[in-house]
């Protein structure tokens, strides 16, 4: 399947972090509202947004610091690592991977033992365990949708919309603390994400209040996991897990036949979900958008062989000469018949420009 390009602008003076890491080069989520392209960097602690500026390209780069909406539990430097936006009623919801990370080796250093020692090393990020929602208004005016803190909810009078975010700390987060004693994923809560340990990364959300949470990882003899989340709002303006599928438990699991990837996003069509799949480890291999039908009408925890789900087209990716580049990360609707992809680590071929990088729009099979 021929993609079509889509040129991404965005500004130079909003693009680079600490590390002086351009944002186009780590492109980790997309989301559409509106006239709006929501995107997320796995570097940052920042959103980005852009607006269609003409039939197949976005700009007027505005950026959000989630460190002036949300608390986070560390420094503003320390990332997030967002892997996924879902928008409903009025929210955007924001997730962060939750995994661990282990340390690179310099393979041309002469001190080998050093190396090692750093390849033995594995770190948390506590801004990483970020599950939240942060009120989402399109302005009237201008025609964008805008973050804040609070607001006035926009139809219902005397309601104010809040940022919240799952209870937690620096060390761990509700959803962490469940998982943690589950028979399939508790193996895995110490692993580093490229290790096939426990990695979030996709997030759909349903206008009756639930969340699907795609994970990279884990992968269990080839079947990827997608949680199901109901959050709910306590008395002190935190997010806690509600129970949800009419048992004592506090999500489900959906495990999914992809042929041995794990999963890169989650995208809402009607009672559906479009899957973006890929390697769960750091290796170059195939990525593939597939549709799980009625995927949100499910009482229980499901085991979805590959009978049950529709294979759509694969998506090409770097080998060879640009291995370890051109992964597919982040896939936005841009209406009911066209998927826009945006990719990590892109190749020079993808940015023509100072400050642009080319997404590919995949038209769905009819």
């Amino acid at each position: 399947m021929r993609p079509q390009s889509y040129t991404l602008h965005f500004n130079a003076k909003l693009s680079l972090n600490a590390a002086e890491k351009h944002v186009r080069d780590g492109l980790s989520t997309a989301l559409c509202t509106g006239e709006n392209l929501w995107l997320s960097c796995d570097e940052r602690t920042s959103i980005e947004r852009l607006r269609r500026t003409g039939p197949l390209e976005f700009g007027q780069h505005t950026s959000y610091r989630l460190t002036e909406l949300l608390d986070l539990p560390a420094d503003a430097e320390s990332e997030i690592d967002v892997e996924g936006l879902a928008a409903t009623d009025h929210y955007l919801w924001v997730i962060g991977s939750h995994s661990l990370k282990r340390k690179q080796p310099d393979a041309e250093h002469e001190d080998v033992s050093k190396q090692l020692a750093k390849l033995a090393k594995v770190q948390a990020d506590p801004n990483r365990y970020l599950l939240a929602r942060i009120p989402l208004l399109l302005n009237e005016a201008t025609g964008d949708y805008e973050l804040h803190k609070s607001a006035a909810h926009p139809t219902k009078a005397n309601e104010q919309l809040h940022a919240a975010q799952l209870h937690g700390n620096a060390e761990t987060n509700e959803l962490l603390d469940l998982l943690a004693h589950d028979p399939h994923l508790q193996p895995f809560m110490a692993l580093p994400g490229k290790d096939n340990g426990f990695d979030i990364e996709g997030l759909a959300a349903t206008t009756d209040g639930r969340l699907f949470v795609g994970l990279r990882g884990p992968v269990l003899r080839g079947w990827a996991i997608v949680l199901e989340l109901l959050p709910e709002l306590d008395k002190h303006g935190r997010l806690r897990l509600g129970k949800i599928g009419g048992e004592q438990k506090y999500y489900k699991k959906h495990f999914l036949d992809l042929g041995g990837m794990g999963l890169r996003e989650l995208r809402l069509a009607g009672d559906d979900l479009y899957l973006l799949a890929g390697p769960t480890m750091d290796l170059d291999g195939t990525i593939a958008v597939y549709c799980w039908p009625n995927a949100l009408n499910q009482p229980g925890d499901t085991l979805n062989g590959a009978d049950k789900i529709h294979r759509y087209f694969d998506v090409p990716h770097g080998h060879g000469p640009t291995s370890g580049q051109d992964k597919a990360e982040g896939m936005a609707l841009l209406d009911d018949k066209r998927l826009l992809i945006v990719f990590d680590s892109p190749t020079a071929a993808r940015k023509p420009a100072a400050q642009v990088v080319l997404a590919d729009a995949f038209r769905l099979p009819k």
